[in-house]
């Protein structure tokens, strides 16, 4: 008899009301964003032209705890709070003592943790009378998530996909059309920046650079359109606390805090959603957990990339932000984890990774599936490719307690299912997936087009 259940929920009362701003404890704070053209501190007014007010409040305030607005919470109450589990029989497969547990987030409408943010940016919108959004997507998590959110506010949603994954991924396409968004493969001839990039490379294959680009400058160019990210950005990551601040109170139930935290990193939000939380105990000196960020060997941001100034995106509309890149012209080969194939990281996930509070790591994407079948098979979920990332650390991480005979709490972020991503699975399952290394001479030609930015005086 099993002393933890297999799942561990939480009652719809006790879903959170608030989200965690990991800024109000941070010792070193982040450099101020810049803008593009002047590469001055940008102002509120400037960023108003793509975000709504609120959303600026929260990309800059320094208040611990924000409130969940309760049209917000009613949204959230349709999926939430998410399942914490107990990976027994993983476990067992492994012969490892460590306790493994996962914060599944693919019970979502869009099968996985997007959902998160997209209904709090869309709400914010609609407050503010904007009537459509444009925005960008890797392997589509994030533009379905869009489309359905602003489908249940009655906003219009265009979504620049980036070509390989529109390619890889027909049916994310299908998802997000079934919900009313206009879907375009991304380099793009809607817009200025995707017209420039084909007329260089007819062939581009894309890059959330390039995609970025496209969605800032469609929001900018009207009055009834804002811009919505599904990472990177502090807002973002705050409104992915939920995750972490559900979590805290699910393993509170039975009496567990995790030695480690793992969770993929592409932009940084859904690490830092099951992470932060715990994080504030971490920098309060309480507690002694490791944290473990893991991206593509394909797209090492952090473990290999500058800490630096850098654009957010290919053609330099996004303003300018203190973080970790591989640089903003990066574009990424065409591996299937597409939601992890960002040059440049979130701007607090950088700062906190700069100050040893947390660990980076990177791994190839044949590993990474071998690690999501033996997930599959044990646990009955197919995670998608980003997930699976975290899973193959967790499972290394579980082998060595199992060599060291140490009884570890191991909590990781399944961020989503692999419905999906079938097609990832079965190039792997004939043999047609291999591993792509970043050499240093790749990240020395990336880094060229990073800019010489001396942090400003503030």
């Amino acid at each position: 008899m099993k002393n933890v259940p297999y799942r561990i929920y939480l009652d719809e009362k006790e879903l959170p009301k608030k989200w965690y701003n990991i800024q109000a404890d941070m010792p070193v704070k982040c450099q101020p964003a810049l803008n593009p053209q002047t590469h001055k501190p940008i102002g509120p007014e400037e960023l108003s032209a793509i975000f709504p007010m609120e959303l600026i409040k929260q990309e800059v305030t320094q208040e611990r705890y924000i409130d969940i607005p309760e049209e917000v919470q009613e949204m959230y109450r349709s999926f939430r709070p998410a399942p914490l589990c107990r990976a027994y029989r993983l476990e067992e497969a492994l012969g490892t003592p460590a306790k493994i547990y996962y914060k599944y987030e693919g019970t979502t409408p869009s099968g996985s943790h997007k959902m998160n943010t997209a209904i709090p940016q869309v709400y914010y919108n609609k407050k503010e009378g904007i009537t459509r959004l444009a925005t960008e997507t890797g392997a589509g998590q994030w533009g379905s998530a869009l489309s359905i959110a602003s489908q249940m506010f009655g906003l219009e949603c265009m979504v620049y996909m980036v070509k390989v994954s529109y390619e890889q991924k027909p049916y994310r396409k299908s998802l997000m059309q079934t919900y009313g968004a206009k879907v375009t493969p991304s380099p793009s001839e809607y817009t200025k920046a995707g017209r420039e990039i084909l007329k260089k490379d007819p062939e581009s294959l894309g890059s959330l650079g390039i995609a970025i680009s496209e969605a800032v400058e469609d929001a900018a160019s009207r009055k009834d359109t804002s811009y919505a990210l599904g990472s990177v950005l502090n807002h973002v990551i705050l409104h992915q606390t939920i995750i972490g601040e559900e979590a805290i109170k699910q393993m509170e139930k039975i009496d567990e805090y995790p030695d480690m935290v793992i969770g993929c990193c592409g932009g940084g939000s859904n690490f830092a959603g099951i992470s932060f939380p715990f994080m504030r105990d971490k920098i309060a000196d309480k507690r002694k957990t490791r944290f473990i960020a893991v991206e593509p060997a394909a797209c090492p941001t952090l473990t290999k990339g500058k800490f630096s100034y850098d654009f957010g995106d290919t053609a330099k509309m996004a303003p300018i932000t203190m973080m970790y890149t591989l640089g903003h012209d990066f574009v990424p080969e065409g591996i299937h984890a597409g939601g992890l194939r960002y040059h440049g990281e979130s701007p607090l996930v950088s700062q906190l990774y700069h100050d040893g509070f947390i660990e980076g790591r990177s791994v190839h994407q044949t590993k990474v599936f071998e690690a999501a079948i033996q997930f599959a098979r044990a646990e009955a979920i197919l995670p998608a490719p980003e997930s699976a990332h975290a899973i193959q650390v967790a499972i290394e991480e579980a082998k060595k307690c199992k060599e060291t005979g140490e009884e570890k709490t191991i909590l990781f972020a399944l961020s989503g299912h692999g419905h999906f991503d079938l097609a990832a699975y079965e190039a792997y399952l004939s043999g047609k997936i291999g591993d792509v290394e970043y050499t240093d001479d790749m990240l020395a030609e990336g880094l060229k087009c990073v800019p010489s930015i001396e942090c400003p005086s503030i």
